[in-house]
C-alpha cells in the first residue's frame, strides 16, 4: 500500500519502474496476450440477433439472450459453410477470437457454425406453438382495421424516437384522429406491467372512443423484444376487444405479439400508417368528386339547353307563316317539275308530236298505215297529213 499525501502522483510513483506503451504498442500487447492466454478454438452456445452481408463477409451478432458479442464468417470461408444462419436462428459455433489491435476491437471468427435452439428462440417457440394449439394465430381471427378511426392508443414507452416519429406521421397524414399516449415499459421482465395498463385501457375503451391499439417499441437487438413473447400478455393481445397493431422492433423482428395481432407492421411509423388514411389521398379523391360533379352538373345543363334549343326550332317551324311558305315553296316546286316534263318544252326546241285523229301518240310506223289522216303538232299549231308511203328503219330491226 501507498499513502500520497500532499504528493503527486508522479512524484509518489517510480515511472521509471513502469512499462512505457503508445496507444498502438497497448493494444498489440493486449492482442498477444489474449492469443496466448485463450483457448486458440472454442465452442459457443448462441442465437443470432442480427444478420448483414458486407462485401461478401458474414456479419453476426451472437447472443444468450442476456450478452452479445459479434461475429464474422469471411467470405472464403462462407462458401465452404453448409450451414448459413439467418437472424433468431439458434447456432453453435466453433470460432476463435479476433482482437483489432488499432481499434481495440474483439470479435468471434467463425471456423463453422451449426444450428442449435437458443434461449430466446426457444420461448418464441415455445409460446408460438401455444398460441397456434389455441387458435389465437388463425388468420381468420384477425380483424379488420377501421377506416378512419376517432381516436387510437399508442402504447409505446416516453419519450422516445417511436413515439416522435408516430406523432409526427399522425400529424402529417390525418389529424382528425385523436390520439392517445398510454406509456409503458418496453424492455427487460416488463410483461406484468404492460398487462396491467391493458387491462386497465380495456375497462375504459368505449368512453374514450378508442377504436385501435398501437403497440410499438424502436429498434433494439432480438433479445429486448423477448417480453412481447410473453404467454399471458400475447393472450391479453389476442383477446382484447378493439384490432392490434403491432411495430416492434425492425423489420426482420418477429415476435408472437405480432403473430396474435390483427396486423403487423414493420416499424411504429408503418403501423401509424396503416391506421390512419391519407390526407393527400382523401384530398385528391374529393377533388376528383368534386371534379366530375362538375363535369356532370355541366353535362346536364348543356343536355337540358340543347333539348329547349329544339323545341324552341320546333316551335318556331310550326309558325302559320312559316307553313305556308314551306307548302308555296313545295308548289312552286312541283310546278317547275311540270314544266321541266312538259311535251310543249320540246315542241320549242324543234320537236313534234304525231297522233292519229283520235288523239293517239304515233309512237312507231307500224301503229299507223297508208293513206291514214295524222295530226303533226308544233309548237306554233297542228299539220293535217296524209300518209303517202311508210318506210321502216332497218337499224331498229
Amino acid at each position: 500500500m501507498y499513502a500520497f499525501t500532499g504528493v503527486s502522483l508522479t512524484v509518489a510513483l517510480n515511472v521509471e519502474s513502469l512499462p512505457s506503451y503508445s496507444v498502438q504498442e497497448l493494444n498489440e500487447a493486449i492482442g498477444t496476450l489474449l492469443e496466448r492466454g485463450f483457448a486458440p478454438r472454442f465452442l459457443l452456445h448462441a442465437s443470432v440477433s442480427k444478420r448483414q452481408v458486407k462485401k461478401g463477409h458474414l456479419w453476426l451478432t451472437l447472443t444468450d439472450g442476456k450478452s452479445s458479442i459479434p461475429a464474422v464468417i469471411w467470405a472464403s470461408k462462407l462458401k465452404q459453410i453448409k450451414f448459413q444462419p439467418n437472424q433468431d436462428d439458434g447456432v453453435l459455433v466453433v470460432g476463435k477470437l479476433n482482437f483489432w489491435a488499432t481499434r481495440a476491437s474483439l470479435s468471434i471468427q467463425v471456423l463453422d457454425i451449426r444450428p442449435s435452439i437458443s434461449t430466446v428462440m426457444r420461448k418464441f417457440e415455445v409460446v408460438r406453438a401455444l398460441m397456434l394449439q389455441e387458435g389465437l394465430i388463425d388468420s381468420e381471427r384477425k380483424r379488420a382495421l377501421p377506416p378512419s378511426p376517432a381516436a387510437i392508443a399508442i402504447l409505446t414507452s416516453v419519450p422516445s424516437s417511436a413515439l416522435a416519429d408516430i406523432l409526427r406521421t399522425a400529424k402529417e397524414r390525418w389529424p382528425l384522429t385523436r390520439l392517445l399516449v398510454v406509456p409503458i415499459p418496453v424492455q427487460g421482465d416488463v410483461a406484468k406491467q404492460i398487462q396491467s395498463v391493458l387491462s386497465n385501457l380495456m375497462a375504459c375503451f368505449k368512453q374514450l372512443s378508442i377504436e385501435a391499439i398501437v403497440l410499438a417499441r424502436g429498434g433494439g437487438s432480438r433479445e429486448d423484444l423477448m417480453v412481447f413473447d410473453n404467454e399471458k400478455l400475447c393472450r391479453d393481445l389476442a383477446h382484447f376487444p378493439v384490432p392490434v397493431v403491432t411495430g416492434l422492433g425492425h423489420e426482420d423482428d418477429l415476435t408472437v405479439a405480432d403473430l396474435v395481432a390483427d396486423y403487423r407492421a414493420s416499424t411504429p411509423t408503418a403501423a401509424i400508417v396503416a391506421l390512419l388514411p391519407s390526407r393527400q389521398e382523401a384530398l385528391a379523391k374529393c377533388n376528383l368528386m368534386r371534379q366530375r360533379l362538375e363535369e356532370h352538373c355541366a353535362w346536364r345543363v348543356r343536355k337540358k339547353r340543347q333539348a329547349l334549343l329544339e323545341r324552341h326550332d320546333l316551335l318556331k317551324m310550326q309558325m302559320p307563316h312559316l307553313v305556308l311558305k314551306r307548302h308555296e315553296e313545295k308548289l312552286l316546286h312541283q310546278d317547275q317539275l311540270l314544266k321541266a316534263l312538259s311535251p310543249d318544252r320540246w315542241l320549242f326546241r324543234g320537236f313534234s308530236i304525231v297522233s292519229d285523229e283520235r288523239g293517239n301518240i304515233i309512237k312507231s310506223v307500224q301503229e299507223t298505215s297508208q293513206m291514214e289522216r295524222l295530226i303533226i303538232r308544233l309548237k306554233d299549231g297542228q299539220i293535217i297529213s296524209i300518209v303517202d308511203k311508210i318506210k321502216p328503219d332497218l337499224k331498229t330491226k
